[in-house]
């Protein structure tokens, strides 16, 4: 470990120690060339004597230090002193998205698009540069306190890779693609898959794979197939969960191909969040299990030549047909000139079988027929006694010819229960293809796609339209939803929609401004309703106002009035902000957000100065002469400020005399230790003052900390 006012590469002074990782030290440092403040990120003793695993660290950080992008924590600096390897960075003031989730349990839809927006950014522009991060989690992002995101390590992983490292060193598994876990080649998509766990954590606040071992964590990302992240959070937009679940595929092939993709989605899914733009690449069909209904098989054994066959992937056919041409290759072993005559005679048989089926289910289907008419369940050139049918004659000896074809009975005016029976008869089969407003009676069919009088052969399907009644359908009032609870609505009547976008000050962006034709207007079945949707307020961002130094209610409101959310952190840290006043913001004033951004104001409460029981002194009465007298004075318990380094430090008692402040210098020049007891003497009948604690920084004095409302109590004593 570094010492504070250590030199480094004979350039950087560290300051102090900020964090810890498994691979290495982070140290705030001063830069003497430039002057500025950078992070020193110092490798640990076990990496520093590996050169092999050195000499790869070295050329993966100087591939990283060439990428400059805003998302991104430049590498300003790669160096040895003295058997120390370190890596000099930009220093970003802020906290880990890991550390920002925990302070708020999950992050709220437009907060994780807009994190993982900047994110895909910085990793487009190191792809871009063939450079793959391979580490992406929370832990390796970093939102700095003027709200961008930055992502840092790269380069790192990919050395520490080719070594045999331990997990605890490498970080955690949650985050790692199925190709990483199973030791194999890892690209840009394995960073896509590990950004699509870290948006689930975003959502949900927690991972999608956890286990006791990395072991068992490893497996369940190889084999266990990820819960939705909907199921933690119901009300997930539609396009953020299929975002996320196609980031997250197993198979490489299925992701985003790029970087850019990923971006156009996320930007896409702010305007329209429920929208259904996310392709999901499907499996190949050779890798599913085709299963057959009762009617296919029923069709296929009877030898309907009207049926239909599901369509079939060209590889899956050849892959039947390589099958059955090597089928016989299995009897074939001295019998090669009785193959041919094999062959011939198979064929026949099949042939006499299917043509067999055919002339069989005729034969059943004319007897079933005449059956059903004798006993009355058909009605076909009788009066019908359903009041909804319609008299229809038909010629029973022209129903089926000699060559097995049925004639296409007439189904307008009929009922589709009674149609569908009668085509059932037939052997034939009925499709409903959408019902239609007419003058028919709702459920009677008022179309036909094969006309009457057809020839068809049997099982062919017959596709008809069903009246859905005189009544007009009527445009609801949707102005205002959004535009998937709009269409919802619409369709549920039997309308069709369109959809136009504009810009609108007014309406929010996703919400329906208006439609054509206007609520209440009465429309045939199957017109269209066009729907105008908003996309907000074009390009009108909004400078964020200076709210530092404010008390913390009018802070609030005056960000809430300028259209931004807003939330609340404390903070003990500051320097002249008195307490409950904010000390920073999150977004720095005057930049540029659009309106309902949230901004994170963070709240200067001092710490507390604890009060020290102090034994009072016996009434000294007025023995010998002696007159009481009294004085006003403090015993309390100083706790160390967090930004306090150690150094010579100033203790001044500010008290407000008759409204005017008075200065009182408590110590001066000395170093000291926490916690720090503090017994001084005050102004008469002033019962609180306030202690500011200063420490020396390159020959001035710069505040640390102030502690509020110190008690100072009467304490009676002898002269």
């Amino acid at each position: 470990m570094l010492k504070e006012g250590m030199i480094v590469g004979e350039r950087y002074e560290i300051i102090s120690r900020i964090g810890s990782g498994g691979m290495a030290d982070v140290y705030k440092a001063k830069d003497g060339k430039l002057n500025r403040l950078v992070a020193v990120k110092v490798m640990k003793a076990e990496f520093s004597e590996d050169k092999n695993f050195i000499a790869k660290f070295r050329k993966e950080a100087q591939a990283a230090a060439g990428l400059a992008h805003p998302n991104v924590v430049n590498v300003y600096d790669v160096g040895e002193d003295n058997g120390i390897y370190y890596i000099v960075m930009e220093l970003v003031q802020g906290i880990t998205l890991k550390d920002y989730i925990t302070r708020k349990g999950k992050l709220t839809v437009r907060e994780a698009t807009s994190i993982a927006i900047q994110v895909s950014l910085g990793l487009e522009a190191a792809h871009r540069s063939n450079i793959v991060h391979r580490d992406v989690k929370p832990q390796n992002i970093i939102i700095s306190t003027d709200g961008k995101v930055k992502l840092s390590d790269f380069g790192i992983a990919r050395a520490a890779s080719s070594n045999t490292i331990s997990s605890n060193v490498m970080g955690s598994v949650h985050y790692s693609s199925p190709e990483q876990v199973r030791g194999g080649y890892s690209d840009a998509k394995s960073d896509i898959y590990s950004l699509g766990i870290t948006m689930y954590e975003m959502v949900t606040g927690r991972v999608p794979f956890d286990g006791d071992t990395t072991v068992a964590i490893a497996i369940k990302h190889l084999q266990e197939e990820m819960v939705s992240p909907r199921k933690y959070v119901p009300d997930l937009p539609y396009s953020l969960e299929q975002i996320i679940l196609k980031c997250t595929q197993k198979s490489v092939d299925r992701r985003y191909a790029s970087m850019t993709e990923l971006v156009e989605d996320l930007k896409h899914s702010l305007l329209d969040p429920n929208g259904n733009f996310v392709s999901l690449t499907p499996l190949a069909s050779h890798a599913q299990t085709v299963m057959l209904s009762q009617d296919e098989l029923d069709a296929i054994r009877d030898g309907r030549s009207g049926y239909a066959a599901p369509q079939k992937n060209n590889d899956y056919q050849d892959y039947e047909d390589d099958e059955e041409e090597e089928e016989p290759d299995e009897y074939d072993d001295d019998e090669d000139n009785d193959e041919e005559d094999g062959e011939i005679s198979s064929k026949l048989e099949k042939a006499m079988t299917i043509g067999g089926f055919i002339i069989g289910a005729i034969i059943i289907c004319i007897l079933v027929f005449f059956i059903a008419k004798a006993a009355g369940l058909i009605n076909i050139g009788d009066k019908p006694t359903n009041d909804t049918q319609i008299e229809q004659e038909i010629d029973l000896d022209e129903m089926v010819d000699e060559n097995g074809q049925i004639t296409v009975p007439n189904l307008v005016k009929i009922t589709e229960e009674n149609a569908l029976n009668m085509l059932e008869q037939l052997g034939l089969k009925g499709n409903k293809t959408g019902e239609s407003k007419s003058e028919y009676p709702a459920g009677t069919i008022i179309s036909q796609e094969q006309e009457a009088g057809t020839k068809v052969d049997q099982g062919t399907v017959i596709n008809y339209v069903v009246s859905a009644g005189t009544d007009s359908p009527v445009v609801p009032e949707v102005t205002g939803y959004s535009q998937s609870e709009a269409e919802a609505a619409i369709i549920a009547l039997g309308l069709e929609t369109s959809i136009e976008q504009e810009y609108s000050d007014t309406v929010a962006i996703g919400k329906v401004i208006r439609i054509d034709p206007v609520a209440g207007t009465k429309l045939s079945a199957g017109s269209t309703v066009k729907l105008v949707v908003s996309l907000g307020e074009e390009d009108k961002k909004v400078p964020v106002p200076d709210v530092k130094g404010k008390d913390e209610a009018i802070a609030k409101k005056t960000l809430t009035d300028s259209g931004f959310q807003v939330t609340v952190e404390t903070t003990e840290t500051a320097e002249g902000v008195e307490d409950g006043c904010v000390a920073s913001q999150s977004i720095s004033a005057g930049t540029e957000a659009d309106p309902g951004t949230t901004v994170t104001i963070y709240v200067y409460h001092a710490p507390a100065a604890t009060p020290v029981p102090t034994t009072e002194p016996d009434d000294p009465g007025t023995e010998d002469g002696e007159t009481p007298t009294s004085e006003w004075r403090c015993n309390v318990q100083l706790v160390q400020p967090e930004n306090y380094s150690g150094g010579l430090v100033q203790l001044l008692l500010v008290q407000n005399v008759n409204g005017q402040n008075v200065e009182t210098v408590i110590l001066e020049g000395q170093t000291i230790t926490f916690p720090y007891i503090v017994s001084v003497k005050g102004a008469d009948g002033v019962e609180t003052g306030t202690i500011y604690l200063k420490e020396m920084v390159d020959g001035e004095y710069v505040e640390r900390g102030h502690y509020s409302n110190v008690p100072f109590k009467k304490v009676e004593s002898g002269n």
